[in-house]
């Protein structure tokens, strides 16, 4: 089964992406901030993570360079959503497969999500 990891201090967020994802078959666990994201990735060994950009404790770009940092999770794609790319800059889009501007279309993150972790759900 693919796993994914959806990161953000909204929980309405969460709860939506947990909600949608479980829908088209994949396992999903939740985090509030980067920092529970690390736990959380180091008990389960998510296929793809999909994160926010401004959160407390540590933002979705520091999450994605600490994890890019680890050559045993360096290789995981990281999805950002977020309502200020302006807030990202240039040199951190590389750290993700994909930069989403909040609101987007959820069959957009459906879509996303499924071309990097391939067709492989339950």
């Amino acid at each position: 089964m693919t796993t994914l990891l959806v990161v953000d201090d909204e929980s309405l967020v969460t709860d939506f992406l947990s909600f949608l994802f479980r829908r088209e078959g994949y396992v999903v666990h939740a985090a509030r901030t980067g920092r529970e994201a690390l736990d959380v990735i180091g008990r389960e060994r998510p296929d793809l993570i999909v994160t926010d950009l401004m959160m407390p404790v540590m933002s979705g770009v520091e999450l994605a360079t600490a994890l890019r940092q680890d050559e045993r999770l360096a290789h995981l794609p990281i999805v950002l959503c977020t309502a200020a790319p302006h807030a990202l800059a240039n040199e951190d889009r590389a750290l993700f497969v994909a930069v989403l501007h909040k609101p987007y279309p959820p069959a957009t993150l459906l879509d996303v999500v499924a071309r990097h972790v391939g067709a492989s759900r339950t």
